[in-house]
């Protein structure tokens, strides 16, 4: 049995990191700051950019841009990006999450994306997110925003027995978001007797001031962000599973884990920016700009301050060229005209149990590399050109790479591929890796993809430059 490639084991580890997109952000901006990358405000000026500097910025701390600029750089050279996305298809806590009925403490929930919902019952799940905290400093007041993880169990959403639903077997679970996806946090009765043990120590103090959330819940959020519960001003939470994500599989050949749709093409897009640019001399010869760019609310259509349909990635070229010469306003469109762009977002492989799903020569299978999408009603930005180009850099490395469309009496997926070529005018090929049960709150991928995409993603930092100027397209 073969071992575990460090890549492998790397993404595992961001995984198990990253319960939400700002977890996933947090992360790879400690990841981005390790390999020397400095952190710029989108508030400021960015008047000091130099050639041969590595940079990043957040939006929201759920959507975040690293480049890193070539040392023979000039404004109006390309931008070669990586974009894919940092959230995925869960739970999310209501504003007014306290529910109680039947004895039970129960907390309202709202679906975020399209889940396969059904897979969330019967799992042990916590919470995990954002809080906004008022602190008490220098004699004012200010307003933090923290990371919080609750790492227990203390929520699950159970299924109804069998015996109460005798249809299931042969019509199939059917569920109501509305009614039947409202987790459990505890007893009533288990609830009221915690209060009177704990009438002589410290009081509620949310109680009586927030009255949106359960007091319990308000408690096990605030012992996470180290702050009383009266504190908290505003949360984004969601929940998620407290399963973590491992190698799998009887050869150790597959990793299980939830949010591999997208963070598994996050992950191998930064560590190939990272790792193309780490070494000494590694832009040296670079003229383009290297650029990966994760945004936040994919799932739900990008529409967003923070997703791929917002100015945020043309805000980003538009500054790092006017960065170095800001007296002629056309070197932008001239940029565009030379960038690329990767659109990574993971693809559907083939289900053996399912084969009719797929058409017979367009079957993408695990362990075969990146898949290029492709859909002649542009749901899907590849083209002839672009997919030649990132199938080139394949085959210049002996690496797999397959191709996909959907069947012709099947509806379309779309990523963020259309909406920024559309968007900035910037070429696009659209790819990812193979993996089964999209959607679900357990994914599955195989490992050698993992790999795959890494050498892939990495080798395209390293090479397009010098394969672009080969291309003559509109000459």
């Amino acid at each position: 049995m073969a071992a575990v490639a460090p890549v492998v084991s790397d993404l595992v580890d961001f995984l198990n990191a990253s319960p939400t997109a700002f977890h996933a952000v947090d992360e790879a901006k400690r990841r981005l700051k390790a390999a020397g990358f400095a952190q710029l405000s989108e508030r400021e000026e960015w008047a000091g950019l130099e050639p041969g500097r590595k940079y990043f910025f957040t939006r929201n701390h759920s959507t975040i841009v690293a480049f890193a600029i070539g040392a023979k750089y000039v404004a109006g050279n390309g931008f070669h990006i990586i974009g894919a996305h940092t959230d995925s298809p869960c739970l999310k806590l209501k504003p007014v999450s306290k529910v109680t009925k039947g004895g039970y403490l129960e907390v309202g929930v709202q679906t975020y994306g399209g889940g396969l919902w059904y897979t969330w019952f019967d799992r042990d799940l916590t919470v995990a997110g954002r809080v906004i905290i008022r602190e008490k400093r220098d004699g004012g007041v200010s307003y933090t925003h923290k990371l919080v993880r609750v790492q227990e169990p203390i929520l699950r959403i159970p299924t109804l027995a069998i015996h109460l639903d005798r249809t299931i077997s042969s019509e199939g679970l059917k569920v109501n978001n509305q009614n039947h996806l409202v987790p459990v946090l505890a007893t009533s009765i288990k609830n009221e007797m915690q209060k009177i043990v704990g009438e002589n120590g410290p009081k509620e103090s949310s109680e009586n001031k927030n009255m949106k959330h359960h007091p319990l819940l308000l408690q096990l959020i605030a012992k996470e962000a180290n702050c009383e519960p009266d504190e908290i001003c505003d949360f984004e939470l969601q929940l998620c599973d407290t399963q973590p994500s491992a190698v799998a599989g009887a050869m150790k050949e597959f990793i299980f884990s939830g949010r591999l749709d997208n963070l598994c093409m996050s992950f191998c897009s930064l560590k190939a920016l990272i790792d193309s640019t780490s070494a000494e001399h590694s832009l040296d010869n670079e003229s383009g700009v290297r650029m990966v760019a994760l945004f936040d609310h994919e799932e739900v259509g990008s529409d967003s301050a923070q997703g791929a349909g917002s100015p945020a990635m043309l805000d980003a070229l538009s500054r790092i060229t006017g960065s170095f010469n800001s007296s002629n306003s056309k070197l932008l469109e001239k940029a565009i005209q030379r960038s690329f762009l990767v659109s990574a977002d993971m693809a559907h492989a083939l289900h053996p149990n399912y084969m009719d799903k797929h058409e017979e020569n367009h079957q993408p299978k695990l362990h075969g590399g990146l898949v290029i999408k492709h859909n002649a009603n542009q749901r899907y930005a590849t083209n002839a050109v672009t997919a030649f180009i990132f199938r080139e850099i394949a085959e210049r490395h002996q690496l797999p790479i397959q191709d996909f469309v959907v069947r012709n009496d099947m509806a379309c997926g779309s990523t963020i591929g259309p909406i920024l070529a559309s968007g900035v005018g910037i070429r696009t090929v659209d790819i990812g890796a193979p993996q089964l049960s999209m959607h679900s709150i357990r994914e599955m991928c195989a490992v050698d993809d993992i790999s795959h995409s890494y050498e892939h993603f990495k080798a395209y930092f390293e090479e397009f430059t010098e394969l672009d100027s080969k291309v003559k397209v509109d000459y």
